[in-house]
């Protein structure tokens, strides 16, 4: 394509149905603390060829998940969203719909299947369709692997190699191994063909640690083991976690969840005084924090008087309370970050704008959560989501005038929140231990 032509319209179209037979639910199943519709169309607004996004679905719940990370939503029919219908049915739907006003010129069918879409992988793709290069170009892997069939009988054979010679690796060209993730194609040109691999077919390879296909419960617990490995590796820009307060709770989140205890019997748990730290930033921001705590304990309120922050304890349903201090304060709990840990933390996690997990939470705290961190309770978790929120209050303040951050601004209070009596100011020191009184 000469560097003076207009780049062709690139519009990225993401099928999606409701009904999934080897895995309920699978379009929303979360890796990575994100659902999987979400990481598609955060892969495809993060390629800097793409102009749009759709969500072609049949599932409301899909729908507002995908809408929510930023795509647009294309009603499926049900005649097009049941087991045997094609993914080409789907995408000629979508173009449909789009009508010649919106037709793109390159169409992006993205799969949602596909947790570790890389956005330089996708451009790459866009540039030979979109230059003329190629009509149709896909997502493949290298492969050296010895295929064999079996007979009617059950009688083995070779497919891709002679069994009386076995060449070594590397006398082998690779065979390639399509991984399902995406498919780039010229929209006249699938029109015509109504199908994706017509004209002149060509694939981008691709990172084989990133091949991984959700069919079943199995690659699932797969891509979520992996992804605090791949999920770096993306390039996909960090959330943007927009919130006005942030709510904790104690144990596995501002510490590692364990204590230990002296020849005296005194327990003590260890935090962090980076975590420390980034609470006394979000104060100085003007975000309000709170720690909610299942248990009444000496320690959660001695940290917080550290902190400056308020403190709710003995909470035996922490939704509850959350809503009624929300409330309280006039802040939407669309607009509250909630970091946990564990099973008692789900409650609140259902009604937080941002649910966030750190990263050794339990399963269930992962599964519930929108953002999983990369760091553990007590190392520095804390730190890690108020560097998150700070980083969007920041962006907001840029976009909306030149003024100084909130954290400058006179009266940005340095003072805690006005509360009950669980709430104190600043000690003098922040231990590494603090005692546990039992």
């Amino acid at each position: 394509m000469p560097a003076d032509a207009p780049f062709r319209r690139v519009t990225a179209i993401i099928p999606a149905r409701g009904g999934s037979q080897g895995l309920p639910g699978k379009n929303v199943a979360r890796v990575g603390g994100l659902p999987l519709v979400a990481r598609a169309v955060g892969a495809a607004l993060a390629a800097k060829h793409v102009d749009r996004v759709v969500v072609t679905t049949d599932d409301p719940v899909i729908a507002d998940v995908a809408n929510a990370a930023g795509a647009d939503i294309i009603d499926r029919p049900t005649a097009l969203a049941g087991p045997d219908a094609s993914s080409e049915s789907a995408l000629l739907h979508a173009l449909d719909v789009l009508g010649d006003e919106d037709a793109p010129d390159v169409v992006v069918f993205i799969q949602a299947t596909s947790p570790f879409i890389r956005p330089s992988d996708l451009d790459r793709a866009i540039e030979r369709v979109a230059s003329g290069e190629r009509d149709a170009v896909f997502a493949a892997v290298p492969s050296h692997g010895f295929l064999w069939r079996t007979d009617a009988s059950g009688a083995a054979y070779g497919v891709n190699h002679e069994p009386r010679r076995r060449p070594r690796r590397q006398e082998r060209s690779p065979e390639w191994l399509e991984t399902g993730a995406f498919y780039v194609i010229d929209a006249e040109g699938f029109r015509a063909a109504g199908h994706r691999f017509f004209g002149r077919v060509g694939l981008t390879p691709v990172d084989p640690r990133t091949a991984i296909e959700i069919d079943d419960p199995h690659d699932l617990e797969l891509a979520r083991a992996v992804a605090p490995t791949l999920d770096p590796l993306l390039a996909v820009a960090a959330p943007v976690v927009d919130v006005d307060a942030v709510v904790t709770d104690f144990d596995g989140v501002h510490t590692d969840d364990t204590a230990t205890v002296d020849e005296h019997g005194v327990e003590s748990v260890r935090v962090s005084r980076a975590d420390g730290q980034g609470v006394a930033r979000l104060r100085r921001a003007g975000i309000p924090v709170l720690i909610l705590s299942a248990e009444e304990n000496p320690v959660v309120a001695r940290r917080a008087r550290k902190l400056g922050v308020e403190c709710i304890q003995s909470v035996g349903q922490k939704g509850e309370v959350l809503a009624e201090w929300a409330q309280t304060r006039g802040i939407r709990l669309d607009r509250v970050a909630y970091l946990g840990n564990d099973l008692g933390d789900l409650p609140a996690l259902a009604l937080a704008g941002w649910p966030v997990a750190v990263a050794d939470a339990v399963p269930e705290v992962r599964e519930a959560a929108r953002l999983v961190l990369e760091r553990a309770g007590g190392h520095g978790a804390v730190r890690e989501l108020a560097d998150l929120v700070l980083a969007a209050r920041a962006r907001h303040d840029d976009e909306a005038s030149d003024s100084p951050e909130a954290s400058d601004s006179p009266g940005a209070s340095d003072s805690p929140e006005a509360s009950d009596s669980r709430t104190a100011t600043a000690a003098p020191f922040d231990p590494d231990f603090l005692p546990v009184a039992r």
